[in-house]
């Protein structure tokens, strides 16, 4: 199998420390007491990346286990959700709801800007009988990041508990779990942490585990029950079995993060020089505003195909870009420079070739994207 240098928005590339930490033997992760405690000492660094003293978990599925669960924790049949929504995964939480019993309510923001928090203001003046909320910091398809700063302690005045999808957001974007007031924050091991896909993390607040030990009917699920992870560490117990091999790896590259000490300067220095490069190229971004730092969505330009210049990058430069789906789907560009993907080389190899790659479909380019990306670098 051919492996092509990645660089889309997620899974993105894995450093050989990474790799070799998942190489180590196993032990019995359900009987030994030791991996209790690494198990312990690897939430304990994530939780300093979301900046919290709550409960941190690591569950064995990817991030999408992490909304469905935290959906099928906190909501009964009949309770009303308020989706705080401008985008495919923001829309997509409503679905959760739905399969849980929930009453759903939109709040629909526009999908090329961030959530407008003045907008939401208004509407929870008049319309703020929820139980809990759901927003996406980053959604991930159309490269927009939502003020989930301002958002979190806004639903927090009126009662409501938050669920927030940061999956693209840890490790890349600043995350202030405490000072923003966040009940339950849900990240994703392959994504700015650039481990291998397969883990999801979050945080819980007190408030989310009590409306969780308290509620009137049984959480329909095992899995997805986080409620059972409560005394974990005191009684010395997982409800399943660990992933012991990928938790070695989540362990080697959140150390990999936490070691250099510069990620959101990084991602924020890198996402801006690749929207500053494709601006002065003539091309168009998909975001108006609220722009994120770990991935970059494009238009596609006119009259070409994204799927003949996705085909071109694999098959001349072996480079991976990804398109979107739902409503972007052949749309929209997307190059992640998240985690690993985030350095000044990678991009640069990546714009030379998507330059190379789009000149030769024959797309006016104003000057080269490369060029461009060293100038703002």
């Amino acid at each position: 199998m051919k492996i092509p240098f990645i660089m889309t928005p997620g899974p993105t590339q894995v450093h050989e420390d990474v790799r070799k930490a998942m190489a180590e033997n196993i032990t019995n992760p359900d009987l030994d007491v030791n991996f209790f405690e690494y198990y312990r000492e690897t939430c304990d660094k994530i939780k300093k990346l979301l900046n919290t003293k709550e409960d941190v978990l690591i569950l064995n599925g990817e991030g999408i286990l992490g909304l469905e669960a935290a959906c099928a924790s906190l909501i009964e049949p009949g309770d009303r959700v308020l989706c705080i929504e401008n985008g495919i995964f923001g829309r997509g939480f409503g679905d959760f709801v739905k399969i849980y019993g929930g009453e759903v309510v939109y709040f629909e923001g526009d999908r090329r800007r961030a959530i407008d928090v003045e907008k939401l203001k208004k509407f929870l003046e008049n319309n703020h009988d929820f139980k809990l909320a759901t927003v996406v910091y980053c959604e991930t398809p159309s490269g927009i990041t939502n003020p989930v700063d301002k958002i979190c302690p806004l639903l927090k005045e009126y009662g409501i508990v938050s669920v927030v999808d940061a999956v693209s957001a840890i490790g890349g974007e600043p995350v202030e779990v405490d000072k923003w007031q966040m009940d339950i924050v849900l990240g994703g091991s392959q994504k700015c942490i650039s481990a291998p896909p397969g883990l999801t993390i979050l945080s819980i607040s007190e408030k989310a585990y009590e409306i969780m030990l308290n509620r009137h009917t049984p959480i329909a699920s095992f899995y997805c029950n986080l409620s059972i992870w409560k005394n974990w560490y005191e009684e010395k117990w997982f409800p399943y079995t660990q992933p012991i091999s990928d938790i070695y790896g989540l362990n080697c590259a959140v150390d990999r993060i936490s070691g250099k000490n510069d990620y959101v300067e990084r991602h924020k220095k890198i996402g801006e020089a690749v929207r500053t490069a494709i601006l002065k190229s003539g091309l168009k971004l998909y975001p108006l505003d609220g722009y994120s730092s770990t991935v970059t969505t494009m238009l596609v330009p006119e009259g070409v195909l994204f799927k003949d210049i996705y085909n071109s990058m694999i098959e001349e430069h072996n480079i991976m870009i990804a398109g979107a789906f739902d409503f972007l789907k052949d749309k929209v560009i997307r190059i992640g420079h998240m985690g690993e993907n985030c350095y000044e080389e990678k991009l640069y190899i990546t714009l030379k070739a998507l330059d190379e790659t789009i000149k030769k479909l024959g797309v006016e380019v104003e000057g080269s994207l490369h060029k461009h990306f060293v100038d703002e670098i």
